[in-house]
């Protein structure tokens, strides 16, 4: 949905329908790569800036290990067709770096992940050095697939300010979040700007934020939709409410909803945590407009807080949509030089490949044997921004920093605990949930309907998956 997450939806989906090709093309027949003292690695942060300091960490473990490594920007687009060339080549990497929940559970579905490697890793480290969460998003049962790295979220910023001056509490559930965006529309303002664009995913993140707070869930256990439970009709419920009375009219996308609150037009919206060196006046060609802002820059950033999960009336510890990136080793390759690497990347090096966007890679491994909030202290100081670099704790309350801090503790998603990752892939392509949200904004339909429509059609998809 940002700059940096935008491609998970289409990627996960090549890869599902590449799977046949991939099917008996694993890497176990690969003899390359096998070298103990050289490794390839394929990293998804592929922007010149990010890349360049990756290969100065890659510099550094090399001169630690004597194992070289041959550091591959890959795009995320590119990823599905990139694997089944490199298994049929048997030149697929050692490693894959900043690897999506969706593209690890393909990829396990594949067979071409050594789950050896990542459960060694995560042992050695020390498994309560990792946020749980992370670690339950990453398993498939009790294997581990991957190694989780850090992650970022779907979080609700709110002007802190306009909800004090009208006596109001923090939108912490749904009831003072409808609450908040009612008494805060009013004239031109609006109480929040909410994604109903048909057309972007965007907006089935937003909703699924919101429904993971009310534990409605894609899927249960047995695999079968329930976008029709009482938990979910309550959020669609919710989401009808909030988009029709107290969002601005007209289709509202990940652009304008973000220019909405930078405004100051709306006092409330969801966003991805990638808004927040952009808040804090961080990036030229993203900075606040809101009439304190042309004199204050960070004039948004001092006066808002963010919250990730808004437990809904039947849910007492709702879940936080967010990704996470994981350090994914491929099986029949060099498990060795993986496994060192890897664990370099989440020790020595692990501060540095934070650093390459500390508002987007939140820590899953909060610290080490030595200092258990090690890295998470280290965050806090990491420079963010694009053309004025500044740590997020220097623009930020104290407050917002420790709302921050716990981010990664909440973060769920939908259908990949159930092992439906590949459901959620092809609805996210077909933006499945984003056009039954846009139709229901623009039509008035109520939340029961929408649901029964939403149910209705997750369930065509999931039958055609199954033939």
């Amino acid at each position: 949905m940002t700059r940096n997450s935008r491609s998970v939806a289409v990627a996960v989906t090549a890869l599902v329908v590449l799977g046949v090709a991939l099917t008996g093309c694993g890497s176990g027949s690969s003899k390359s790569g096998t070298n103990a003292k050289s490794i390839t690695v394929w990293s998804l942060e592929n922007q010149t800036d990010r890349f360049t300091k990756t290969q100065q960490i890659a510099k550094d473990f090399t001169a630690k290990t004597g194992i070289s490594v041959s550091l591959q920007a890959v795009d995320e687009n590119q990823l599905p067709q990139l694997i089944v060339q490199g298994a049929q080549a048997g030149k697929l990497p050692d490693v894959v770096g900043g690897a999506s929940l969706a593209t690890v559970q393909q990829l396990a579905t594949q067979k071409l992940l050594d789950t050896t490697v990542a459960g060694n890793v995560v042992s050695d480290l020390k498994t309560d050095t990792f946020t749980p969460a992370a670690l339950a998003l990453t398993k498939s049962g009790d294997t581990q697939l991957a190694v989780p790295s850090d992650a970022w979220a779907q979080i609700l910023v709110y002007r802190d300010d306009l909800l004090k001056k009208a006596g109001l509490q923090p939108p912490t559930t749904y009831d003072t979040l409808l609450k908040a965006a009612q008494t805060l529309t009013s004239g031109k303002q609006y109480g929040i700007t909410l994604a109903t664009d048909p057309a972007d995913v965007f907006t089935e993140q937003t909703f699924e934020s919101l429904a993971l707070g009310n534990e409605c869930q894609l899927v249960d256990k047995s695999g079968k939709v329930t976008l029709d439970s009482p938990q979910c009709v309550k959020t669609f419920d919710l989401y009808q409410q909030l988009s029709t009375k107290n969002s601005p009219k007209g289709t509202q996308t990940v652009d304008s909803t973000r220019a909405s609150y930078f405004a100051g037009q709306s006092a409330m919206v969801i966003w991805s945590t990638f808004l927040l060196d952009e808040m804090a006046g961080l990036r030229n060609d993203a900075l606040p407009t809101c009439p304190q802002c042309k004199s204050d820059k960070q004039f948004l950033s001092k006066n808002s807080g963010i919250i990730a999960s808004i437990p809904g009336p039947d849910s007492k510890n709702g879940g936080a949509f967010g990704e996470i990136g994981s350090w994914a080793a491929i099986s029949g390759k060099n498990a060795d030089g993986s496994k060192q690497f890897i664990e370099y990347m989440l020790s020595d090096g692990y501060t540095g490949w934070l650093g390459l966007a500390p508002e987007g890679k939140f820590p899953v491994r909060q610290g080490d044997a030595s200092d258990p909030k090690k890295y998470v202290n280290a965050w806090t100081k990491l420079p963010a921004g694009v053309d004025v670099k500044k740590p997020l704790s220097e623009v930020y309350p104290a407050d917002t920093i420790k709302q921050m801090v716990t981010l990664t503790e909440h973060i769920d998603r939908w259908a990949i605990p159930q092992g439906q990752g590949n459901l959620l892939g092809a609805i996210n392509a077909q933006l499945t949930i984003s056009k039954v949200i846009a139709e229901m904004a623009s039509s008035g339909k109520d939340g029961a309907a929408a649901a029964a429509q939403a149910q209705a059609a997750v369930v065509k998809v999931q039958s055609k998956l199954k033939k």
